[in-house]
């Protein structure tokens, strides 16, 4: 049975990693999609995986972190589907594009950081509610990280945003508990990707130890995540039975922080 069947559910960071997983995790379960993305060529590969599964997706090519973006992703899927039940928040520039310390980090590499993964989700989710409200059903996923709970050296950017990201997420599902809308956060560890290998890569620099007893080393099982692994708790959080769980944020991170 799919347990998500027609619901209109927004993705973004859609064209890679956690985000297109999310997209073929939902796809699977009967969801239609709306992929949001700044790589039209990585969206339309995603859109055409999808769809060949048999769902309903468009892609949005767009730069969350230009301010009027966000408004103008949410009016083309609104045109397009009328409505909105699902709203996944998962672009975000990681540290790995400009590691540094605070004492030299980049002044435009911070604001462009806390533009894409802080400021995007909250003008999305400010776009997203009145429909939701209007209509008392809905479901808000942040994917923050694990680097939202703790820190993250020679990324503070990245860290604040993350924090900051929490920090919405529970006060939006305290103002929205009694009108059928759910807030909630995944934070996941290190997840295998195209930045997390720079990250990486950074740290042997760094450390002097090799990239492989580095991925050894990221978690307790040995090994950093996949993205599909992401996928199974973001499918119970959008789904009816969910409607008791909101303002609360879950680790992913093969046992790194248990707590």
């Amino acid at each position: 049975m799919q347990t998500l069947l027609d619901r209109i559910t927004v993705i973004t960071g859609a064209g890679r990693g956690i985000g297109r997983a999310l997209a073929l995790g939902f796809a699977e379960q009967g969801a239609r999609l709306a992929l949001v993305a700044r790589t039209s060529s990585e969206l339309q590969a995603v859109e055409e995986e999808v769809r060949d599964m048999g769902t309903t997706a468009i892609s949005i090519a767009t730069d969350l972190s230009d301010p009027v973006a966000a408004d103008g992703a949410i009016d083309r899927v609104l045109t397009e589907f009328g409505t909105i039940d699902i709203l996944i928040n998962d672009a975000a520039v990681g540290s790995s594009a400009n590691p540094k310390p605070v004492a030299q980090f980049d002044d435009e590499f911070w604001s462009y950081t806390l533009a894409l993964n802080l400021t995007a989700p909250y003008r999305l989710s400010k776009k997203v509610l009145p429909q939701m409200i209007a209509k008392k059903h809905g479901r808000i996923l942040n994917i923050s990280s694990l680097a939202g709970k703790t820190g993250l050296p020679f990324g503070a950017a990245y860290a604040a945003s993350k924090h900051g990201l929490l920090g919405l997420t529970r006060s939006l599902a305290m103002e929205v508990i009694r009108d059928g809308i759910t807030v909630n956060a995944i934070c996941p560890g290190p997840v295998r990707s195209e930045a997390s290998d720079k990250r990486l890569q950074f740290e042997a620099t760094r450390t002097g130890l090799t990239v492989e007893e580095l991925d050894r080393r990221a978690t307790p099982i040995g090994r950093r995540l996949y993205a599909h692994e992401i996928v199974p708790l973001a499918l119970l959080l959008a789904q009816e039975s969910a409607s008791a769980i909101t303002g609360q944020a879950f680790n992913v991170d093969g046992g790194l922080a248990m707590y």
